[in-house]
Parts: C-alpha cells; sequence; structure tokens
C-alpha cells in the first residue's frame, strides 16, 4: 500500500514544482506536507481545482440529477482529484465542445465516456483506459432491423461528435446520419418514427430502453470502444499524475466499485 502512494507522488512531482524527494518511512506530519506540495504543483494547472469537461447527456457516466451531475465519470474524475489533493470542477458543454475546451486550456479533463480514435489522438493525450464499452443499436420494437447489415438505407440517430456519429458516418454516408445535440433527442426521434435506428453506448442504451416505451435494443453489438481521460496535447505531467492516480484506484478495486455502482442490473 506504501509503494502506491509513491506512485501518486512521483507522478505530481513531475509537474514542475518543488516535490522534494524522501527516502525511508514518512511521519503523518511529512506525508501530509506532501499531499499539499502536490496540490500546489497541480494547482499551477488550475488554481487548485481539477477541471473536468464533460457532456452531462450520456447515463449511466454523466448525467443531471436535480442540480447535481452524477454519473461514473464524475465518480472518476473526482477520486482523481482526490489522489491529487484537489477539487474537481465540472463543466458542461456541449459534446463536440469537450475537446476545444481542453485544447485551449479552459478545462483540464476530458471525461465523457470518451472513446480513444486516432483523430481524437490528434488533439488530445489519453489516459490508460478506464472502461471498455459496446455500442448498440436502438429501433422500434416492431422494426425489421436486425443487425448492422440491415442499416445500409436507414436513417439513423447519433449525438453529434460521437464515434457513433464518426463511425457511422464512415459506414454508410454522410446522407444516412441524423446528428443530435442530445442522445436523448435521438431516442425521441426514433420513438416518434422518424429516424430508423440510434446508436449508443450499450449502458446509455440500457437506460433509454427502461424510461422509453416502444423501442428495444439489439442483441448484436455495433462496435466495441475503449473509454480513457483526455488531457491538453503534451501536459505529460497531469497525464502521467492521472494515470498514477488511476492504476491505484483500480489496485484498490475503486474503478470496479464505481462502474458497478451505476451499470449493476436492475
Amino acid at each position: 500500500m506504501k509503494m502506491k502512494k509513491f506512485a501518486v507522488a512521483a507522478a505530481i512531482a513531475m509537474m514542475g514544482m518543488s516535490l522534494m524527494a524522501c527516502g525511508g518511512k514518512k511521519t503523518a506530519e511529512s506525508a501530509a506536507e506532501s499531499k499539499a506540495e502536490g496540490a500546489a504543483s497541480v494547482k499551477a494547472v488550475s488554481a487548485g481545482k481539477l477541471i473536468m469537461a464533460t457532456n452531462a447527456e450520456f447515463p449511466p457516466y454523466e448525467y443531471h440529477e436535480g442540480n447535481e451531475i452524477k454519473g461514473i465519470d464524475v465518480e472518476i474524475c473526482r477520486a482523481v482529484a482526490e489522489k491529487l489533493g484537489l477539487e474537481l470542477q465540472i463543466e458542461d458543454v456541449a459534446f463536440d465542445a469537450i475537446i476545444p475546451e481542453v485544447a485551449s486550456g479552459k478545462a483540464d479533463l476530458a471525461a465523457a465516456g470518451m472513446t480513444v480514435t486516432e483523430d481524437r489522438k490528434q488533439n488530445m493525450d489519453f489516459s490508460d483506459t478506464y472502461a471498455t464499452s459496446i455500442q448498440l443499436i436502438l429501433v422500434q420494437e416492431n422494426s425489421t432491423i436486425a443487425g448492422k447489415e440491415d442499416l445500409s438505407g436507414k436513417k439513423i440517430g447519433v449525438q453529434q461528435g460521437t464515434t457513433s456519429d464518426l463511425f457511422s458516418t464512415e459506414d454508410f454516408g454522410e446522407d444516412s446520419v441524423v446528428r443530435y445535440s442530445k442522445s436523448m433527442e435521438a431516442v425521441q426521434a426514433l420513438s416518434q418514427g422518424k429516424i430508423d435506428a440510434v446508436i449508443v453506448d450499450s449502458q446509455t442504451a440500457k437506460e433509454f430502453v427502461n424510461e422509453v416505451k416502444g423501442i428495444k435494443a439489439l442483441d448484436s453489438s455495433y462496435s466495441d470502444e475503449a473509454y480513457a481521460i483526455g488531457v491538453k496535447k503534451g501536459n505529460t505531467e497531469l497525464l502521467n499524475a492521472v494515470n498514477a492516480a488511476l492504476a491505484e484506484l483500480k489496485s484498490e478495486g475503486k474503478l470496479d466499485e464505481i462502474v458497478t455502482k451505476y451499470t449493476k442490473a436492475e
């Protein structure tokens, strides 16, 4: 367990501030001082706060509950922030604005069920994977669509800027894809018969099937994906700190605990 403390401290130390290395066994006082110094080093990035850019329209990864934003990504990023001695601040923006927010320095992290793709890697650096997911196809209950091969010539609803948007456009062409600012808007259009299908993350698909009458998720997957946290391209120090925190949370079983909390069977 002590070695995990040193892993996070070492990653934070790389952020350009004077976090002094010490050998031997730390006293409680020196450990507290190191945590304070670690927080100060990250403070240089976002004034004592770790700012997470997300789009809270993607349950169970991020969604609104009253005045709060909750979900898998929120809890994971909050746990990462705590490891770094920081307070998490959430900025809810349009999905296609998330990468520009991080690239411009307005936010430190991108976390929104963000799939690692070669295109996105041109604009952001990504942490180690913290979750894997399957993209599913939603259709009306009486639809004859049985799988991906049946989507040719159909109207496919997606959330703009997501991998569902990117992959379906590549597979079926621009004219087949209908883009919405929120996944729920696409699902509503599906239930009203305005489009033929919606492609969305499997966990989010389950939420929609439970909430919206007359739709179902097909058994076959559209694609398999890996989710990670994005940081500004070239910000190696923050990336290493996030990876060290994620590794510690994984070894503690915290990552699995968070994912299970939001995806357990009803």
